[in-house]
C-alpha cells in the first residue's frame, strides 16, 4: 500500500518533539553561513552563487543519470550573472534550458508556484520534445498511455530498479492543485519542513513524464531560499543527495511504501541539509582565497596574457601548465611565454615544479 493510497492523503504527520535537534542545528548552520555571506562584497556574494548554482545544476541531473558537461554549465550560469568568463563554450539549448529553470526558481522565490510555471521548466529541461531518443509531451501533466507512472533508478548496468508507483493521471488535476495552493501558503512551521514535505509529496505525485525528479529538487531550492529570505543561493542540497544518492533512493522508497508519519524521510532531509550547509564553508573559503590572490596580484603590473592564465588557473585549467600550453593559449612564441611564467614566477604569483621537461608551474600561495 503507497502512500498516497491512505484515507488520510495527503494529510502527512510527524512527530515534533523528535526534530527539535535535527531543526535546530541546520537553523544553526543557517544563520552562519548567511551572516558570513552578508559580510562579502557584492563581486564575492555573486562568484559564490556561480559556484553553487553551476554545482547545483549538474548533481542535479547526474542523481538521473544525466551527466552535464561542466564548462558548458558554468558558461551558461556565468552568462546569466553577467560574469567575465575567460573560456568560451557554444550554447548549448539543453544545458541553459536547465540553468533557466534554477534561475527562476531561486530569482523568483517569492513568485507563486502555479501548474504553468512548472510546465515552463518541464519544457525548459527538455526544449527538443525528447528525453534521449524518445518523444516526451512536453509543457503538460502525464496521461499514463503507455501504462501507469514507475519510479525507477538506474544501477550501473541496463537494469533499472522499481522504487514505486505514481499515482494514477486521472487524479493528478485535483492533486496538483491541493499541493499548489499548500505551497503557495506561509508554512505553518519552519520553513526547512516545509521545503522537506514538498520535495516529498511532488516526487510522489510525479506528475510529468520525465524530470520529476529535477522539478522537485527545484521547488525544494525555491523553497529553501524563501526560507533564506534571499535569491542567493550559498549551499547546494542537491550536491549533498548526490553523495548520498543511495540512502535518497532507500528512505523515498521506504516513506512511499509507509503510513502518512514522515518523521524518518523529515529527519534524513533535516541532516541533509545541514551537510550540505556545512559543506559551503568550502566554497566561501575558496572565494576568498582568490580575492586574496587577487589582491597581492594587484601590488603587481601584469600583462593581458598574465591576468588571462592566472584566471583560468584559479578556474578550472586542465592538466599542468608549462611554457608550451601558454604559448599555444596565448598564441605567442615559446620565448615570450617563458619569460611570462619567468616575471610571474618571481612575483610570487607562480611557482615552478619539475626538471626538464617535467617543468610545470603552479599558483602561488593563495593566502
Amino acid at each position: 500500500m503507497y502512500m498516497y493510497e491512505h484515507s488520510e492523503w495527503p494529510h502527512f504527520v510527524w512527530q515534533k518533539e523528535a526534530l527539535l535537534e535535527s531543526l535546530a542545528t541546520a537553523a544553526f548552520l543557517q544563520g552562519q553561513v548567511l551572516g558570513r555571506m552578508k559580510s562579502l562584497s557584492f563581486d564575492l556574494q555573486r562568484e559564490s552563487v556561480w559556484n553553487v548554482v553551476t554545482q547545483n545544476v549538474i548533481t542535479s541531473s547526474a542523481i538521473e543519470g544525466e551527466h552535464l558537461d561542466y564548462g558548458q554549465v558554468r558558461s551558461s550560469v556565468a552568462r546569466h550573472l553577467a560574469i567575465p568568463y575567460s573560456h568560451t563554450y557554444p550554447m548549448d539549448y539543453y544545458v541553459d534550458g536547465v540553468v533557466e529553470m534554477m534561475f527562476d526558481a531561486l530569482e523568483g522565490y517569492q513568485n507563486p508556484l502555479t501548474l504553468d510555471r512548472l510546465n515552463r521548466w518541464y519544457g525548459a529541461l527538455f526544449p527538443t520534445g525528447f528525453s534521449g531518443i524518445r518523444r516526451i509531451a512536453v509543457g503538460q501533466i502525464r496521461t499514463d498511455d503507455d501504462g501507469p507512472m514507475q519510479v525507477v533508478s538506474r544501477t550501473s548496468g541496463p537494469t533499472e530498479i522499481v522504487h514505486f508507483q505514481a499515482p494514477p493521471a486521472s487524479s493528478l488535476t485535483k492533486e496538483l492543485s491541493e499541493f499548489l495552493a499548500w505551497v503557495n501558503k506561509p508554512p505553518k512551521g519552519h520553513s526547512f519542513i516545509q521545503a522537506a514535505v514538498a520535495h516529498l509529496w511532488f516526487i510522489t505525485l510525479h506528475p510529468f513524464e520525465d524530470g520529476n525528479g529535477r522539478i522537485a529538487r527545484a521547488i525544494t531550492d525555491m523553497l529553501l531560499s524563501r526560507a533564506d529570505r534571499t535569491e542567493l543561493r550559498f549551499y547546494s542540497l542537491s550536491a549533498q543527495i548526490q553523495k548520498q544518492k543511495e540512502e535518497y533512493y532507500q528512505i523515498l522508497e521506504r516513506t512511499q511504501k509507509g503510513s502518512l508519519d514522515i518523521t524518518q524521510w523529515l529527519l534524513w532531509f533535516l541532516d541533509c541539509l545541514a551537510k550540505a550547509i556545512k559543506a559551503s564553508e568550502t566554497v566561501v573559503d575558496g572565494v576568498l582565497q582568490k580575492a586574496r590572490f587577487w589582491q597581492k596580484a594587484a601590488q603587481h603590473t601584469l600583462t593581458e596574457n598574465q591576468r588571462k592564465m592566472l584566471t583560468m588557473l584559479l578556474d578550472e585549467f586542465q592538466g599542468k601548465l608549462t611554457s608550451s600550453k601558454w604559448a599555444k593559449i596565448c598564441k605567442v612564441s615559446q620565448d615570450t611565454a617563458g619569460r611570462d611564467l619567468k616575471d610571474l614566477v618571481l612575483k610570487g604569483l607562480l611557482r615552478q615544479e619539475g626538471r626538464g621537461r617535467s617543468t610545470h608551474y603552479v599558483l602561488g600561495e593563495l593566502c
